[in-house]
């Protein structure tokens, strides 16, 4: 038994994030899961056309997903500009999208930091400018695509524990583990797999399970800001928070403010496609 935990604990260390190296050149595991993400989302997309009353091509559902992938990208990189690190890239306008450091000589950093909620709200966007562009009713689409979506994230997830990046606030449980990156050595609680768990398995599980069961047009939409935002919320309390930035009136992160924000948001529009769906 001391075995598997001491195994368990190190298994963070036992993991090479990279797939193979030629040189500098690296294919590393977290790109690769959001391939996987894409792909499971896509596919799940794909059943639904074939087994639900859905009136959309596949190369409708392909096209939208090359904007969906933008917005993410986009919006997942300047939500973090935003949300996270705004004051740096005031000082450094020409590291938002490039991945150089200009701030002591130039040198090859690569494009790190990227914000889940800035990455929904630019899916959210470029979906709406899709829709309004091919005339296609936005909030049925994306009815359609919302029970798929929980799945995917499930491996960005696993991508972030691969990385061995984004861990937990420090614990005394026995499922805690080392993280190779963290420079305290501390036992830590390993937050991106309840992410992977209750943001990906379960959120999707409740999804897909009612995704037949659509009271109007938009309510998925609703729900799943809803329930990701509860989860989240819940988790960051167990995730450590951003060191640059911390806790906010000693007691919440970021990522909550922007959780509670979220639940808000869905109630909100939740309560508007209901008493629009009845007039």
């Amino acid at each position: 038994m001391d075995n598997f935990v001491s195994f368990w604990q190190h298994l963070p260390s036992k993991i090479d994030p990279s797939i193979f190296s030629i040189g500098s050149f690296q294919v590393r595991y977290y790109s690769l899961m959001y391939i996987v993400a894409f792909a499971l989302t896509y596919l799940l997309v794909a059943y639904r056309l074939r087994t639900e009353k859905f009136p959309y091509t596949k190369e409708t559902i392909q096209d939208l997903m090359v904007w969906g992938i933008l917005g993410l990208i986009l919006g997942g990189r300047l939500g973090y500009v935003f949300f996270y690190n705004f004051e740096y890239f005031v000082r450094h306008p020409l590291e938002v999208f490039l991945p150089f450091s200009f701030a002591n000589g130039v040198k090859f950093v690569g494009i790190s930091g990227m914000s889940f909620h800035g990455g929904l709200i630019g899916v959210v966007i470029a979906g709406a400018m899709f829709c309004y562009i091919r005339g296609i009713r936005f909030w049925d689409l994306i009815d359609l695509f919302i029970p798929c979506v929980p799945l995917g994230y499930t491996f960005g997830r696993i991508g972030n524990f691969i990385n061995g990046e984004l861990w937990g606030r420090a614990t005394t449980a026995p499922w805690g583990m080392y993280f190779p990156l963290d420079s305290t050595r501390m036992l830590r609680h390993p937050s991106q797999l309840y992410e992977a768990f209750f943001e990906g398995l379960v959120l999707f599980a409740v999804l897909w399970g009612m995704r037949r069961q659509r009271p109007f047009e938009g309510a998925f939409l609703a729900y799943y800001l809803i329930g990701y935002g509860a989860v989240r919320f819940f988790i960051e309390y167990v995730r450590e928070p951003d060191a640059h930035i911390g806790l906010y009136f000693g007691m919440i992160t970021i990522g909550q403010i922007l959780c509670l924000a979220m639940m808000i948001a869905g109630a909100g529009l939740y309560i508007y496609l209901q008493s629009r769906a009845k007039h």
